[in-house]
């Protein structure tokens, strides 16, 4: 099953930096969350049938509805095009609750976050929040050029009113980011976050890797899934709450076997990215391709993301 969507007007569309808008919308259902949990994102479901998901980019604003940032971009699947071009203000449209994948240690001694371009969304609440309970921070902000930084004065007043650093990176103007050598040169109780292009991505989590920092200390979110779905089948899926076992058979997902089967899971993206299907493993060892778990939990392998993981063992048992 899908997850339950809830309606939300649009009561604000702003212009926060070349190419990118600020969406602002009131939830009309009451069974949404008044605030946010900093690092959220929510779905959206648009009029064209398209669903993308997209982190809250408030700052102290978080009781005044959900605030979406938003590039445009034409080498996209769609979403971003649509967004600037179709939606306006008054527009009512289906989104889900908030959901994190992209928890804010707020106990940390020190919190380092690392955003490429709109991936500076998440961050802001998060920073806010530290604010709140007067920790420190520090923010590297890398963009192609100052035009395409957006948010830029409410994260100045975010380092105005806590204990933080804002660094602007422009690639036009200072060259290429030393992302391994900055990683380098934290002390090992940082927490540290990023979130960006895949290269981006890719780059820190190699960084953070050979750092010394712990695998608990390092945080980081994809935009979208950047790995094929497992639909080699050949293994059984057992219901641990019925007995019931499934077959999954080459050219599907776990997903696509359970609701064949009339099995209720939650979902949304079916890429491996939003946590809608997340689900407990019992028994078994899971081909993880999705792009939310450390590589720690991997390792662990006590939940997996059932719309495109797999299985490398002959049996699994899901708690369901």
């Amino acid at each position: 099953m899908t997850e339950p969507l809830f309606p939300a007007r649009i009561v604000a569309i702003e212009l926060a930096a070349e190419d990118i808008l600020s969406f602002t919308l009131h939830p009309l259902d009451a069974a949404l969350p008044d605030g946010i949990d900093p690092g959220s994102h929510i779905d959206v479901h648009l009029p064209n049938g398209m669903m993308r998901s997209y982190s809250l980019s408030n700052g102290y604003d978080q009781r005044l509805g959900f605030r979406l940032t938003v590039a445009r971009d034409a080498n996209s699947r769609g979403g971003s095009t649509y967004m600037h071009d179709k939606l306006r203000v008054g527009q009512i449209i289906d989104i889900s609750k908030p959901r994190n994948n992209f928890k804010l240690a707020e106990d940390a001694a020190m919190s380092v976050f690392f955003a490429g371009g709109i991936g500076v969304t998440p961050f802001l609440p998060m920073i806010a929040r530290l604010n709140q309970v007067g920790k420190p921070w520090r923010l590297y902000y890398c963009t192609r050029n100052e035009e395409r930084a957006a948010l830029v004065n409410e994260i100045r007043q975010l380092e105005a009113d806590g204990v933080g650093q804002f660094i602007s990176h422009y690639d036009d103007r200072d060259g290429l980011f030393d992302l391994k050598g900055t990683l380098a040169a934290l002390s090992g109780d940082t927490h540290v976050y990023c979130c960006g292009p895949k290269g981006m991505l890719d780059a820190f989590r190699a960084g953070a890797q050979v750092s010394g920092l712990g695998s608990d200390r390092v945080h980081f979110e994809y935009f979208n899934a950047d790995v094929e779905s497992a639909t080699e089948g050949g293994f059984v899926v057992v219901l641990n709450q019925s007995g019931a076992e499934i077959r999954i058979n080459p050219g599907q997902t776990i997903l696509q076997a359970l609701t064949e089967h009339g099995v209720n899971v939650p979902f949304s993206c079916e890429e491996g990215i939003c946590g809608a299907c997340e689900t407990r493993v019992i028994e078994g060892v899971p081909d993880h391709r999705d792009m939310i778990l450390s590589d720690e939990e991997k390792r662990q392998s006590k939940t997996m993301m059932v719309c495109c993981s797999g299985s490398k063992s002959d049996r699994l048992v899901l708690d369901l």
